[in-house]
């Protein structure tokens, strides 16, 4: 699929040409990671309307080519998982990086450059084509710098805003490393996308294959939140400004700082007012793409929900605001299906079994509920919420059946392991949002499916949690919004049922999210609104982000993962399966090497960290305060001192927690 008709090939290969060649040249730039403007970009450029589409979606691929981010981006969490987690998870094994990081203006500075440039000269009306495409142009070059800088936000708090081409002398760039407030920096998110709001249409050339008006609401919305979230459950201490310990009131240039609002609470208001607004004009106009409910098994199967994220172009859906196409010549192919058609070592979790609803709208374990319980895959989805029994995969279903000589199923034994990672699933509960049916797609390199990457729903969900949080209760528009998302799942849309049976102590035992600041939930209300976020996501690669917002780690103290209940009746399956041989597959007590799977003496489940003694989440996860942010890498800070070798006298200073010492580890 073409992304623009009117950009040539040649057109993008010179745009290529001229911004490579500014990344050759290196001066005492360095110290904001960038390249001079005179190569990124010559002066007789970005002059019309087709230049301006060809430079902007050059940026596209440093924000959203990866699937494995998207899709993927739940992994090395209580939703889905490898056989291995992160190093954020161990203490002592994150440590301070010598050069590198997330410290990084690389990406940031061509957008400054376009948005000042292209900006004077339209305004001096010296760019001819189209005024809409132009305008809409101009309106992704600060979408895309709005996510660029929600990607610092959420790595790394504070940070510079720049926002103009720099002088190339060592004066001005050691004086534009100064670090700003977060709230700050998300204040400046907010008005490049307010920008962007005014200026992008949701008809562009090229449709929803870029990004549309929508989609920079839906991106406002998602920034507020994250940063509302952030300052609320982290108030009063070093990761927020002005808070105990908060490292920015070191430097002369922080010190005193007031919110723009008046009050740190005020500052959580405002952000969640304008998470309202945003998402709010989404929802009060966009329908939910509807579920039938149907497992597909041919293609006389129809179910709209299940093919909105597996379908080649999902311009069709309503819902869809924003997704990338197949196509390898501009960098936008995946190969996602081809992956998770086997199971590509990762898998859905226990405890994210066991968090989904039943379609009674009750918790598996309250009275009544009729859960068919876990002692097979298969029964996990017995009058289950729709979003499990349509996303993950299991066994005896049917995995292709469009080109194809033969339809194929999944195995009846789950594969948890292989010495090729491709052909394992880690867990045995498949991965199934984004699974194309069709056998094409699984050859290496010509996968079609198209990744999603802003959608309506995220948008009721931002209004629920937003406005509750905002006000204390629901509104009319929430209750709305929480039903059409329930109804879509087919789960009974009524909601207080499923607060009024809700256990916290249980919830806790799966759920991360029931946990704020160490502290277990109080409000049934609140854990609700996250869990039917956490189910209606799954597998989109929003838990971390949200996990680490809600500040919902700190209670990590040796916690297992665990997958299917493979110790339990599933057994038998194998050993139907395999005869004698079963043992030969599923290896526990020997040595790292030859061992395949967790002990059933450690639990019926099986682990994937606790396969071999030596692995290094043998013992479970952990968490350390200093990992919600990013350590700074040390030569930041070496290269913004005046005499080179100075730290403290840089206008740089590290995330609390975190050592100015390279390879060290984060303090308690």
């Amino acid at each position: 699929m073409k992304v623009m008709k009117t950009i040539s090939r040649n057109l993008i290969t010179g745009i290529l040409i001229l911004l490579s060649m500014g990344e050759l040249v290196s001066s005492c730039n360095d110290y904001l990671d960038i390249e001079p403007p005179s190569l990124v970009s010559p002066e007789s450029y970005l002059v019309d309307g087709d230049q301006l589409g060809a430079y902007t979606i050059r940026y596209y691929s440093a924000n959203f080519t990866s699937i494995n981010n998207l899709y993927g981006g739940d992994n090395a969490t209580d939703n889905s998982t490898t056989r291995s987690s992160n190093n954020r998870y161990l203490k002592g094994e994150w440590k301070v990086p010598a050069s590198g990081g997330e410290w990084s203006f690389s990406d940031i500075y061509p957008l400054n450059y376009f948005i000042n440039d292209v900006e004077k000269k339209y305004a001096e009306g010296q760019i001819s084509g189209n005024d809409a495409a132009i305008r809409h142009y101009i309106g992704e070059g600060y979408f895309l710098r709005a996510y660029q800088y929600f990607y610092r936000l959420r790595k790394l708090g504070d940070f510079p805003i720049i926002k103009t081409v720099l002088p190339d002398n060592l004066d001005s760039l050691s004086e534009a490393s100064k670090r700003m407030p977060r709230n700050e920096v998300a204040r400046f998110i907010l008005n490049d996308l307010d920008h962007a709001v005014s200026l992008m249409s949701n008809n562009p050339d090229g449709g929803k294959a870029r990004l549309t008006k929508s989609a920079a609401l839906v991106l406002k919305a998602r920034v507020a939140l994250f940063e509302a979230s952030w300052e609320k459950y982290f108030a009063g201490t070093a990761f927020v400004p002005n808070g105990n310990g908060w490292p920015g009131a070191q430097k002369d240039y922080n010190k005193g700082y007031q919110f723009p609002s008046g009050s740190a609470k005020a500052e959580v208001n405002f952000f969640l007012d304008q998470a309202i607004d945003a998402s709010q004009q989404i929802a009060d106009n966009v329908k939910l793409t509807p579920n039938s409910g149907i497992i597909q098994e041919s293609e006389a199967d129809v179910n709209d929900y299940n093919d909105m994220f597996s379908v080649k172009d999902p311009s069709k859906f309503e819902e869809v605001f924003f997704y990338r196409p197949y196509d390898r010549d501009l960098g936008s192919y995946v190969d996602w299906f081809h992956h998770i058609y086997y199971g590509y070592a990762r898998g859905y979790t226990h405890q994210f079994e066991q968090s989904f609803l039943m379609k009674n709208g009750l918790p598996i374990y309250a009275a009544g509920s009729g859960y068919a319980g876990d002692d097979r895959i298969g029964d996990t989805k017995v009058n289950r919420d729709d979003r499990w029994r349509l996303f993950m995969k299991a066994p005896g279903e049917k995995k292709t059946y469009i080109n194809t000589p033969s339809p194929e199923y999944f195995s009846a034994t789950p594969n948890i392991y292989s010495d090729d990672v491709k052909y394992s699933s880690a867990t045995g509960y498949i991965i199934g949002k984004g699974f194309s049916h069709d056998l094409k797609n699984q050859d290496l390199g010509k996968d079609e499916t198209a990744p999603i990457y802003f959608r309506a729903a995220e948008a009721y969900l931002t209004y629920i949690e937003a406005y509750y949080m905002r006000h204390g209760q629901l509104d009319a528009k929430a209750a709305n919004y929480w039903k059409a998302l329930r109804r879509r799942a087919n789960v009974d849309e009524d909601f207080q049922k499923t607060i009024d049976a809700t256990d916290m102590n249980e919830e806790a035992k799966n759920d991360w999210g029931a946990y704020s600041a160490g502290k277990l939930l109080t409000d049934k209300t609140l854990y609700n609104i996250r869990r039917e976020r956490r189910c209606e996501l799954i597998g989109e690669g929003f838990r971390y982000d949200d996990l680490i917002r809600w500040r919902a780690l700190e209670q990590l103290n040796g916690f297992q993962i665990e997958g299917c209940k493979i110790w339990g009746p599933m057994i038998e399956d194998y050993k139907q399966a395999f005869g004698v041989d079963f043992s030969k597959l599923l290896v526990y007590g020997k040595s790292a090497k030859e061992n395949t799977i967790s002990s059933p003496s450690l639990s019926l489940y099986t682990r994937p960290y606790q396969v071999a003694e030596s692995g290094l989440y043998y013992n479970g996860l952990f968490w350390t305060m200093a990992h919600y942010l990013s350590p700074i890498a040390i030569n930041h800070f070496l290269i913004t001192a005046p005499d080179g070798a100075t730290i403290s006298d840089s206008p740089i200073y590290q995330n609390p927690g975190w050592p100015t010492e390279a390879n060290v580890s984060a303090e308690e």
